[in-house]
């Protein structure tokens, strides 16, 4: 059997003069309702085209977790509408051989089962076990060693390592989104697992929070803050709370994206004038511009690879995305399709682009493959905003309204499962997906 120690990462349009203003005013003014704090309930469609079927049988303990490890893994599992659960045994031990006969009769092709054990300085060691139930053979034998805070952390752990071994590729559950929220007259920066639960609040302000985005190593949040009654980027770490302002030129400091290296933000800066990029240290310092258009020019976001970056600019006269090379040259118009193409990010694999489309009055979350060019429209409603990327390049987070509510949907890259997260009157709006935790 491995043993694993755990440990959780830190928690915590229209013309221009204009779109910049345009893009920034909306997202302020989407912010201006609601005065609860999110709660979510999550609502699942859809499946993948082959679902493997999976039995996760309660761990065995003789102690009162907190956490039910079991139904974590179930839950994530099945969400990813990947796997399909079946009948299986209330309780197995990771030292326990399941019934194979029985569990192949009720259609399981895999089962889970584990143990809770306390240690002497107050953590749990969580084992356990995945067979092959065709061969009735082990898959899977792991020890997890974690604090009580993070038992569900570990949970998602063990079924992103079930994932892994039965896909062949990452899972996300362990993963963490960042949104924001408004309760009375505070404005909340918010990190949750990225089912949604395990809310924490990493900042609170009188003022509009806006433009979250995370560090590569998943420690750091970059954001906007209206707290000075004008726009600057500031640089939050997760682990000690402490912030630094980054950009606070003269003008608008907006919209940070950080380089995959994360020594280096990009943002958007009218101190010289129109809302131009630049380029500035992570850690403060000046800034050096690296677009020169007559046009506004603004929601930069790196490609994985670093030597370059989308951008969303009305040089053209309308709003589309374009793509430069990094640190300022040859640049080239990527989307074509429609009047109204605006807040591109690229899949972490380098494969995909995701950003939003205008089209017939409705803006949609469209996913365009980068070596064919071909376009898939993900989402239905035509309300959707702030598109990103999960880190595995299989999901895209968005925030959407559906009836005068607010949404926080998760939907796969072929359309096939959709995530949907609600949170009651909650005003929630611009989500992030976070990195792998490290």
């Amino acid at each position: 059997m491995i043993a694993l120690a755990l440990t959780r990462r830190p928690a915590a349009g229209p013309a221009l003069p204009s779109l910049l203003w345009v893009l920034m005013l909306a997202l302020i003014g989407l912010l201006q309702s609601a005065p609860t704090q999110a709660q979510f309930r999550i609502d699942v469609s859809g499946v993948g085209a082959s679902q493997y079927p999976i039995a996760v049988a309660g761990f065995r303990s003789d102690l009162r977790v907190p956490v039910d490890i079991a139904a974590v893994i179930r839950s994530d599992l099945s969400r990813s509408g990947v796997f399909r659960m079946t009948e299986g045994p209330a309780q197995l031990s990771e030292n326990e051989t399941p019934n194979f006969a029985d569990l192949r009769s009720k259609g399981a092709d895999a089962v889970v089962g584990g143990s809770i054990a306390r240690l002497a300085d107050g953590r749990y060691d969580v084992r356990y076990r995945l067979n092959d139930v065709a061969k009735a053979a082990e898959i899977i034998a792991e020890s997890v060693v974690t604090s009580e805070a993070d038992l569900r952390f570990a949970a998602h752990r063990i079924a992103d390592a079930i994932f892994r071994k039965l896909t062949g590729e990452p899972g996300i559950f362990a993963t963490r989104i960042a949104f924001v929220s408004r309760q009375g007259a505070r404005y909340r920066l918010n990190i949750a697992d990225w089912d949604g639960d395990n809310i924490q609040v990493a900042l609170t302000s009188p003022e509009p929070i806006i433009s979250p985005a995370w560090s590569p190593d998943g420690a750091r949040l970059a954001y906007v803050s209206f707290e000075t009654r004008k726009p600057a980027v500031y640089v939050h770490s997760l682990a000690t709370g402490q912030r630094q302002v980054v950009a606070n030129f003269k003008g608008s400091n907006s919209s940070p994206a950080w380089s995959p290296d994360g020594q280096t933000l990009a943002v958007t800066l009218t101190r010289d004038g129109g809302s131009q990029l630049y380029l500035v240290p992570a850690s403060g310092g000046d800034a050096r511009r690296i677009s020169m258009s007559a046009g506004i020019d603004t929601e930069p976001s790196f490609a994985p690879d670093g030597r370059s970056l989308y951008f969303t600019s009305d040089r053209g006269g309308a709003p589309q995305i374009y793509r430069m090379s990094v640190p300022g040259g040859e640049t080239s118009r990527v989307t074509f399709n429609g009047t109204y193409n605006v807040s591109a990010r690229a899949s972490p694999d380098g494969s995909k682009l995701t950003y939003l489309s205008r089209r017939n009055g409705r803006y949609l979350v469209v996913l365009r493959d980068l070596a064919s060019g071909n376009e898939t429209v993900l989402s239905e409603q035509g309300t959707e905003e702030s598109p990103s990327f999960a880190p595995n390049s299989k999901w895209v987070l968005y925030a959407t309204n559906i009836g005068g509510r607010d949404y926080l949907v998760s939907a796969s890259t072929d359309g096939k499962v959709k995530q949907r997260l609600s949170a009651g009157p909650v005003d929630i709006r611009e989500p992030t997906w976070g990195p792998f935790p490290k």
